[in-house]
């Protein structure tokens, strides 16, 4: 549902909220304050529709001189989700002879769970962003709807006749439950494929506190099947699938060892240099005097530039199909590497005060491989991303805004 129009009055204050005295305050700050509160507000978990939120975003968009492009795809669940491919360029502008910027975000979140906020004795409402200690408190203000804001406030601060390259905005769907928002972009979009051909610089805007990264592992995994046929346990009617799938944990955990012990798939760019081999077993099992009729095992691991992990994929399915097992991979996305050197990178760098770093989790980057400029950079700490308190502090909002600002003027 499309939230009320809220406004910065709404936000709620809790605790220290110095930021908010109008002596301190900057206009951007607190136009910012007040997008953010809005698109907190709006429920977008990955299990719901986010296609309210990017209505929102396509007119904001509009509103700065950008020509939108919204597609819209129904989920594995049947939920409509939706992505936006905004750009925005002056006018007689020359496509094929000007790179540009990208700026790449999502507007899924994950799910609120146990909601503390900043105080938990006075949790309040994960989708009402709350200030507290000079902090935006909320489902999405870190990752990465707080990143979101402080572009759109960096492209209010451009105007369209200064520029004399392409702006684009990219916002996707599903980057939290298996990027398939980026996915279907890359697959259906036009205004995607101007943009590789375009070859811009591509910032990925999920939160490292306004460091630079150059490289991240990308994530892929296998699930396995075995099926029984459920019974009471005192008879002998009952066919126990956890029986054939034992010998596979036990190939699982095999696997798992190799990758902690043979150099082979290990890279020391990443700290840890492993492949993060991560496995789990459930049997659905719904009472102790009934045979289990389904045994589930997962596996997902990290994967490195050069390091994939696929003869290992196939060792376990080749043992799965020996033990008439059910084997079924899972789609994830490709690690990114630019080069720390590159222009792009250095460039990054020198505006932002940072040195090129590698990280271990994933984004939906990973899917926009034909981009050769990708780098993440964005305000806020990861750390906070995902939390019963997830946060942004507003001192990160407006670093992220003069950074974004800059990077947009040099590109652009």
């Amino acid at each position: 549902m499309r939230p009320s129009s809220k406004t910065s009055t709404n936000i709620r204050v809790y605790g220290n909220g110095s930021y908010l005295h109008p002596c301190i305050m900057k206009n951007a700050t607190r136009e910012s304050l007040d997008t953010l509160s809005r698109l907190i507000a709006f429920p977008s978990v990955s299990s719901a529709s986010n296609v309210d939120i990017s209505e929102y975003v396509d007119t904001h968009l509009r509103l700065l001189g950008f020509e939108t492009e919204l597609t819209t795809y129904v989920d594995s669940k049947g939920v409509r989700k939706a992505n936006i491919v905004a750009k925005r360029e002056p006018a007689g502008a020359d496509n094929s002879s000007a790179a540009g910027l990208a700026y790449f975000c999502h507007t899924d979140v994950v799910p609120v769970q146990n909601w503390v906020g900043p105080d938990p004795d006075s949790p309040g409402d994960a989708f009402t962003a709350t200030i507290a200690n000079d902090r935006v408190y909320g489902r999405g203000a870190c990752d990465m709807k707080g990143s979101l804001v402080a572009f759109l406030a960096a492209i209010a601060q451009v105007s369209a006749s200064s520029q004399k390259h392409p702006l684009w905005v990219v916002c996707t769907a599903d980057e939290e439950t298996g990027f398939q928002g980026a996915r279907h972009l890359v697959e259906s979009s036009t205004a995607y494929r101007e943009i590789v051909a375009a070859q811009p610089v591509a910032i990925i805007g999920e939160p490292t506190e306004l460091g630079v990264v150059h490289a991240h592992k990308g994530i892929t995994g296998f699930r396995i099947f075995s099926r029984g046929r459920a019974a009471h346990s005192s008879t002998a009617e009952g066919i126990n699938a956890n029986v054939a799938m034992v010998p596979m944990l036990q190939k699982i955990a095999e696997l798992n060892e190799r990758t902690l012990r043979e150099p082979c798939y290990q890279d020391r760019r990443f700290d840890p240099p492993t492949l993060s081999w991560n496995f789990g077993f459930t049997d659905h099992g719904t009472a102790i005097n009934i045979t289990a009729p389904k045994s589930e095992a997962w596996v997902s691991l990290r994967t490195m530039p050069e390091i994939d992990g696929s003869d290992l994929i196939n060792e376990a399915r080749q043992y799965a199909e020996s033990l008439g097992l059910e084997f079924r991979p899972l789609v994830g996305c490709d690690p990114i590497w630019v080069d720390a050197n590159a222009p792009c990178i250095q460039t990054m760098c020198k505006l932002a005060g940072a040195t090129p770093t590698t990280k271990c989790y994933a984004t939906d980057g990973g899917v926009f491989g034909e981009l050769n400029q990708r780098l993440v950079c964005g305000p806020g700490n990861i750390a906070q991303a995902h939390t019963a308190n997830e946060w942004i502090s507003i001192e990160q909002l407006e670093k992220g805004i003069e950074l974004y600002r800059r990077s947009i003027e040099h590109w652009c």
